[in-house]
């Protein structure tokens, strides 16, 4: 194979309907307040990665790929983005030797996933 390896997601971009509600959801989410914040755009620059929130709707029947955000607590992370306003898709459940998984849904449907690791292989 040619080319070089993947350096990880950089840019997600969310078409959302209400910016002022997602943009509580994704700053509870990256525990980050955004860089750029403006009627037209709201992007966020956490660990490398740029996040950017569009407003005019949402995904309008569009599949859209899931970002498994990894967090030292799956449990207070959940607790902290439903309270922002999102809403529980799948809870937090075992997938194999103590990694757990969760999604969520922002105010615009799209998923977010969350993933911890076991203690002992952080």
């Amino acid at each position: 194979m040619t080319g070089s390896a993947t350096e990880g997601i950089k840019i997600v971009l969310h078409p959302v309907s209400d910016l002022a509600r997602a943009k509580a959801v994704y700053a509870a989410l990256l525990g980050i307040e955004p860089q750029a914040d403006s009627s037209y755009y709201v992007g966020f620059d956490a660990a490398g990665q740029h996040i950017g929130l569009l407003p005019g709707g949402g995904p309008q029947g569009m599949s859209s790929p899931v970002a498994y955000w990894q967090v030292p607590d799956i449990e207070a992370k959940l607790a902290e983005v439903t309270a922002a306003g999102a809403t529980v898709k799948e809870p937090a459940r075992d997938v194999g030797s103590g990694r757990l998984v969760a999604t969520v849904t922002d105010p615009d449907g799209n998923v977010l996933g969350l993933l911890q690791d076991p203690i002992e292989t952080r």
